[in-house]
């Protein structure tokens, strides 16, 4: 299963230039990942509920083309791949107006608990696994 999450474009995200800064797209990224296991009935609170942690290993961006304030971007968030310990998850992220690529993501992650040591998703909630299976074949 893919999503699209929409935002538009404050104008404190831009720079100078009146671009979107480069690392604000790193934020945009986590908010839409935040959606999307929102929508897939595994919000953070879930996991830490459960005593596991989902940290960033990596972020991957290729930059294509800007966009400025008030414009709207739309990202497509979907499962990559999927271990049971590690999770990437990939991102598209289109000017909604043009349809233009705007950026293409990925973030890396692992599971841990609390004291940031792996956990294995398929023992530890195989309920979660589950989802996280379904949603990689759907994507």
């Amino acid at each position: 299963m893919s999503f699209i999450y929409e935002r538009t474009i404050n104008y404190y995200e831009t720079d100078r230039m009146g671009v979107v800064h480069h690392s604000n797209y790193i934020r945009f990224l986590e908010e839409a990942r935040c959606f999307y296991l929102r929508k897939a009935d595994m919000p953070f609170e879930k996991f830490e509920e459960k005593g596991v942690t989902i940290p960033v290993l990596e972020v991957k961006c290729k930059y294509k083309q800007h966009v400025t304030f008030a414009d709207t971007i739309s990202i497509k968030v979907f499962v990559k791949e999927f271990n049971g310990v590690r999770l990437t998850i990939g991102y598209e992220v289109k000017d909604k107006k043009t349809g233009n690529d705007v950026i293409i993501a990925e973030t890396k992650h692992c599971f841990t608990d609390k004291n940031l040591r792996p956990v294995n998703l398929k023992k530890h909630c195989p309920e979660f696994s589950n989802k996280f299976e379904a949603l990689k074949e759907e994507a």
